[in-house]
C-alpha cells in the first residue's frame, strides 16, 4: 500500500513517516501543498494524508484540486481546528475522514486502515469516463455497444479509468493488477492495453488508452459524465 503524506512540521512529518514505513507502508513525504500536488501529478495513492494548514497550497486546495483531476484516492484531513463548521468544510470538499491534533498513533493507524479497507471493499458499482461505463457488477465495458471483460482486463481497466489524468508507469500496474502473479512481466501489462484498446474501439468508444510498450499508460478521453 502507498501513501501521500502533506504535513509541513517537519519533525511531525519525519515521525509519522517512519510510523507508516514500520507497518509496511510505501511512503512519500511532502512539506508543503504544493509539492503534495506534485506527487499526485506523477504517482497514485491508496490514501491520502493531508494537514489543514500547509504553506503554499493549502490541505482544501490540495483536496480541491484532488478532487477536480478526479482522483478519487481516500483522503484523511490533520487539523489542530477542532470547530464543526471546520470539520464540515473539509467533509464536504471531498475528505473521507479528519483527525484533530494531537492524535496517537493507534488512532492514526486505524483511521488510515479504515480508509483503506473501505475503498477495497465498497466495490462500485459503475465507473463512467468520457463516453465509456464500466460495469462492476456485469464486468463489461459500455459506449455505443458493450464487450465483456476478464478479471485481470477488468482490474486493468478500472485503475486507468479511476486514475485517468495520471500515465501510470508499467512497473506500477503490475504492482497493482498482477501483485499475485510473480511471472507477470512489462509484455504482460502491454498485451492486457492492447486487448483493452482493441474493446474500447469495438464498443464504439472515443476514447482510447495512450502510451507505449514499456512505458506509462493513461485512460484519454474527457472528462467523466
Amino acid at each position: 500500500m502507498k501513501l501521500l503524506l502533506a504535513e509541513d512540521t517537519r519533525d511531525l512529518n519525519r515521525s509519522v513517516t517512519v510510523l507508516f514505513q514500520m507497518q509496511g507502508y510505501e511512503v512519500d513525504s511532502a512539506f508543503d501543498g504544493e509539492q503534495a500536488l506534485e506527487f499526485l501529478k506523477n504517482d497514485s495513492y491508496d490514501c491520502v494524508v493531508l494537514d489543514i494548514m500547509m504553506p503554499k497550497v493549502d490541505g482544501y486546495g490540495v483536496l480541491a484540486e484532488m478532487r477536480r483531476r478526479h482522483i478519487t484516492a481516500p483522503v484523511l484531513l490533520l487539523t489542530a481546528k477542532a470547530e464543526i463548521d471546520d470539520r464540515v468544510t473539509g467533509l464536504d470538499a471531498g475528505a473521507d475522514d479528519y483527525l484533530p491534533k494531537p492524535f496517537a498513533s493507534k488512532e492514526l493507524l486505524a483511521r488510515v486502515r479504515a480508509l483503506i479497507r473501505r475503498r477495497q471493499t465498497d466495490a462500485f458499482e459503475e465507473l463512467r469516463a468520457g463516453d465509456v461505463v464500466l460495469s462492476a457488477e456485469k464486468y463489461t465495458l459500455s459506449a455505443a455497444n458493450s464487450v465483456s471483460l476478464s478479471h485481470k482486463e477488468f482490474d486493468l481497466m478500472a485503475l486507468l479509468m479511476a486514475n485517468r489524468d495520471l500515465a501510470l508507469p508499467t512497473g506500477q500496474l503490475l504492482d497493482r493488477v498482477w501483485s499475485r502473479d510473480p511471472d507477470a512481466q512489462a509484455d504482460t501489462v502491454w498485451l492486457y492495453v492492447s486487448f483493452l484498446k482493441r474493446k474500447l474501439q469495438a464498443i464504439g468508444s472515443s476514447c482510447t488508452i495512450t502510451g507505449e510498450k514499456g512505458g506509462s499508460f493513461q485512460f484519454a478521453g474527457g472528462d467523466s459524465l
